[in-house]
Order: C-alpha cells, then structure tokens, then sequence
C-alpha cells in the first residue's frame, strides 16, 4: 500500500484528504463572497456577487445564504446583501485595530484639536497599509480613504512609514516594481524611495506632498511597542496650509504618546 493510499495519512475512516481541500476552496470562495464588497459596492445582489467573485450562480447564492445565516452578511428586503454585524463582532477582537485604536484615540484628538485636519491611524497589512481610524473636520480637504480600506504604502505618509520599518524583503519588493507616479511628488526612480525610506527611518518621520488633483502634504510618524514599529500616525492637510514646524512635532509627539500608553497597557495586562 502506498504512502497515499495508507490510513496511516492521519484523515480517519471515510475521510480523504481531498476533502480537506475541499474545505479550504470553500473557506476561499466564503472569503471571496465577504471581498466582493468595498467601499463602492456597499451593497450587491447576487448577480453582482456573481460578477465580482466570478463564482458560478448556484455556489455563490449557496454561500451567500449561509453567510447570512451565520450573520456575516445580511439580506435586504429586496435580495440584495450587505455585510452585516456579526463581522464587525468579530473584527472588534482584532488587537491590530479596535485594541490599537482604543488605546491611540485619546492622542488623536488631541491631536485633531491642535491641527483640524485629517488624522490617520494605519497598520500595515501585507503590501498596503489598512486604515484603522480617521479623525476629520467638517471643512477638511476631501479624503479618499474610509476606516478599515487598503492605502497604498509608497503613496501615503503612514505607508512610507510603515514601508521604511518592514522587514527588507518587503522594500524591496516595491522597490524593484517601483514605477514612476506611485509615489509621492519627486520620488520618481526606486532609487529616490530607497533613499526616502532611510531618511524616515533616520529622521523619525515620513513628509510627502503631491500636487494633484487635490494639493495636499502630509508628515507621519511610526508608532512603536516593546518589537517595534506596528502602526503609524499622520495629519494630512491642504498643501497651502501645511506648516512643517507645527505639525511634525505635534504627529511625532503624538506618536511617542501612543507608543508609551501602548507598551504600559502590556505591562499592566
């Protein structure tokens, strides 16, 4: 009997191992169902779900009823479906987001108090940074990004923060698929984010500006805990408005604040 044949492969009775996989495809497409849905498509009915996860009709309305029940999503008067509360249960437990943010808010309205632009707090997720609060004035310049979304890491000064302090097969891997405009306004060539990226670091902060199609500069400071950099904080402002000596200190001081309410919470826990 071979290797793969024997019931020594540790499935059990009537238990194969393709039925493992087959459990992994459908926590997949479960998670491609939950992904169809952002910020400019709140809500889909199942053709959208269908369209947006390329998933055949009967697998996607399967899932979507089962999501449903489960309460990761919600089912409207009209068949249509949202996501619903039972996730942002779960993501509350998150100690990368709420628990990150719980601790930061205090410092970030202080700080929205001093600058009345927008504040960003973000954590890097793979190769983009996520947005885990944004604190913004009424009159404030517009903001493209919503808590919780995706921001670009070598397009944001909590990215290139972010960016500067991850680990060195990730720089590089946007460095060798740098292309010109997806960075900030004269970081133009992989070489000229290189040498960004090391002055954040030594600096201890992130200042980046572009001038179109909404001016605006933005100066970043990287949060820290007893292993190092796991956010970062920044106010972004109307480029017009923008005064280095003011807000850098306050994001850094900010920052620091942060940190240390951060590393004195673990202690207590």
């Amino acid at each position: 009997m071979s290797a793969s044949n024997s019931p020594k492969a540790g499935f059990g009775p009537g238990i194969a191992a393709p039925a493992q996989k087959a459990g992994e495809a459908v926590i997949d497409r479960a998670f491609a169902v939950l992904g169809a849905f952002d910020a400019e498509h709140r809500v889909l009915p199942l053709a959208g779900l269908v369209q947006r996860t390329g998933l055949p009709r009967s697998t996607a309305l399967r899932l979507a009823r089962k999501l449903t029940e489960t309460g990761a999503l919600e089912r409207l008067g009209d068949g249509r479906y949202v996501i619903g509360l039972r996730l942002l249960e779960i993501a509350s437990l998150a100690p990368r987001g709420h628990g990150l943010r719980a601790v930061a808010m205090p410092y970030l309205e202080d700080l929205f108090h001093v600058t009345h632009q927008h504040i960003l707090l973000a954590v890097r997720d793979g190769d983009a940074a996520t947005l885990v609060e944004r604190l913004s004035a009424h009159d404030a310049s517009p903001a493209h990004f919503r808590v919780g979304g995706r921001m670009p890491l070598t397009g944001t000064g909590v990215g290139l923060v972010l960016l500067a302090h991850a680990p060195a097969d990730v720089q590089e891997h946007f460095l060798e698929r740098f292309e010109p405009g997806q960075s900030y306004d004269g970081v133009r060539t992989a070489e000229s984010l290189r040498r960004v990226l090391a002055e954040v670091r030594r600096g201890g902060y992130a200042i980046g500006s572009k001038a179109g199609p909404e001016p605006h500069t933005t100066a970043a400071a990287p949060i820290r805990d007893a292993d190092g950099v796991v956010a970062a904080v920044s106010v972004v402002a109307p480029s017009a408005d923008f005064d280095a000596a003011i807000y850098v200190p306050a994001v850094r001081a900010t920052a620091r604040a942060v940190s240390r309410a951060m590393n004195d919470t673990r202690r207590i826990g």
